[in-house]
């Protein structure tokens, strides 16, 4: 009782595809098992995951000086870092109050030069008036010394040459 070739063929051909549909899902189920080991865990660089609750933290800010804001860098919900220049004042008021004081700061350091000049002149017409103090001693000792030996050649009647 052997069986007729036409119902051979058939046969081969079912246990083929089956064969290839085992084989191919066994491929599947082998590249899902690599994919789900070589996957990086958790989230990639910049994502955090995890349970919780987030809540905003919100900061007052001041200036150290009153005055108006000419311009605001960050709007709100933005993510600032430490540091960040978040608005800025006019500085109009304060720039005119600097540059006033620079030029008093200018103005004082000149009149300090102008008062050590003149305290150096002042020293030398020191130093020029005791120079000339000094010639003046000097030419009333001489005058002194010459009055007293006319005196005594006029006491003797001698004639000084």
């Amino acid at each position: 009782m052997s069986q007729p070739a036409s119902q051979v063929a058939p046969a081969s051909k079912k246990k083929k595809v089956v064969i290839g549909a085992v084989i191919a899902v066994a491929l599947a189920i082998i590249a899902v098992a690599a994919w789900m080991v070589m996957k990086p865990s958790g989230p990639g660089d910049g994502f955090v995951s995890g349970n919780g609750r987030i809540e905003a933290t919100e900061i007052d800010i001041s200036a150290k000086l009153g005055g108006r804001v000419e311009d605001i860098m960050a709007k709100e919900g933005d993510f600032v870092k430490a540091g960040q220049l978040l608005a800025q004042m006019q500085v109009y008021v304060l720039d005119a109050q600097r540059d006033e004081a620079r030029a008093h700061l200018q103005q004082t350091i000149t009149a300090i030069a102008s008062a050590e000049a003149q305290v150096a002149a002042r020293k030398s017409d020191m130093a020029a008036a005791q120079a000339m103090v000094a010639q003046s001693k000097s030419e009333l000792d001489a005058a002194q010394r010459r009055f007293t030996r006319i005196k005594s050649l006029a006491a003797q009647d001698a004639v000084s040459i």
